[in-house]
């Protein structure tokens, strides 16, 4: 067995070197295997399929490993791989929806799955294949515009792989995957495409500053009023704390006051409480008089200044009147009569 390289489109010559070019691309064309001698005793390599052909008409299909044929009347016709083959797509001009003129190459997977359609239906399955990949990929191109045809590349090799399918069955043949290799646009296109790049992303810096500030200026503002609002509640408990403490101040000077009142009532109910009273007169007079000059340059004194004992006579003559005032209101007179004791009454 010798490996030359063929086409499948003869269909009268399978062994030896094609000597016809390749249609198309020189990529259509691969290494096979050469067609076997009829030997009575053969053996099939694996991932391959042996057509045979009894008198011309079709007979079987030799399955991989030992197989005998009769001499003369079986004749091996085709040989079919049943390995993934990849067949590179030749670069084409196609016209998107927007009217730009793209090139565009490709490259395609594809299995024999049914050896018989393979050989007995079309003259040359990857030819066949490889035309309808690229008619294929020029009427999807033309459905999209050129935007589109960058973002949906996934897309697009789906829908040319369901396209090459719904065709090929008849063939027998599968088609695995399609790939687009590269996407070449006009040169005034590309400048145009990468002018709209650089705005877009001026625009996006532009737009992203002005959030920035945005934000920015929303921080200061929620600031301030948190500042403000803390400062006015900081303001607020020192009010009250103040005017707490005030009434504190109040209430212990009320106290303090009232207790130094009972202590000098206290005091005065004793022996000799009219000497002191009179001596804490005497002292408080002098401690007036001796701040007199000090709060203002007007001065009013009374007549007799310097008679200190006049003047705590007076005080003390005042305080006697107020005190007897007092226990004559509180002692009843004897025109008030004493109420019956209940159950008492007169002879």
């Amino acid at each position: 067995k010798y490996r030359l390289y063929y086409r499948l489109s003869t269909g009268s010559i399978r062994k030896g070197q094609d000597s016809s070019p390749a249609v198309g691309n020189p990529a259509q064309q691969r290494w096979a295997s050469s067609l076997p001698m009829n030997t009575v005793v053969l053996f099939v390599p694996q991932q391959e399929a042996w057509v045979v052909e009894r008198m011309g008409r079709f007979h079987r299909i030799l399955e991989p490993g030992l197989n005998f044929l009769i001499p003369i009347l079986d004749r091996i016709r085709y040989v079919q791989s049943l390995k993934e083959i990849v067949i590179d797509v030749p670069e084409q001009s196609s016209v998107s929806l927007d009217n730009v003129t793209l090139q565009i190459d490709g490259v395609l997977y594809l299995r024999i799955t049914d050896p018989f359609k393979a050989s007995y239906g079309v003259e040359d399955p990857e030819y066949a294949v490889t035309q309808l990949a690229q008619t294929t990929m020029r009427s999807e191109l033309g459905k999209l515009t050129l935007d589109k045809v960058f973002r949906e590349r996934e897309s697009l090799n789906s829908n040319i792989v369901h396209s090459i399918n719904q065709a090929a069955d008849d063939w027998g043949i599968r088609c695995l995957r399609y790939e687009i290799k590269d996407i070449h646009v006009p040169p005034r296109v590309k400048e145009s495409m990468q002018m709209q790049v650089e705005a877009e992303r001026k625009k996006r810096a532009t737009v992203l500053e002005s959030e920035g500030a945005r934000e920015s200026a929303i921080n200061v503002a929620e600031g301030c009023k948190q500042a403000q609002i803390l400062a006015s509640e900081g303001e607020k408990a020192e009010q009250i704390n103040r005017a707490a403490g005030e009434a504190q101040a109040v209430l212990a000077k009320a106290e303090a006051k009232a207790k130094a009142i009972r202590l000098l009532s206290d005091a005065l109910t004793e022996q000799n409480g009219n000497a002191a009273a009179s001596l804490s007169v005497a002292e408080q007079y002098v401690s007036a008089f001796s701040n007199l000059a000090k709060e203002s340059n007007t001065i009013l004194l009374p007549s007799n200044t310097g008679d200190i004992s006049g003047m705590v006579t007076q005080a003390m003559t005042i305080y006697s009147t107020l005190a007897k005032k007092n226990t004559t209101q509180k002692t009843p007179s004897a025109d008030e009569k004493t109420p019956e004791e209940p159950g008492s009454h007169s002879s």
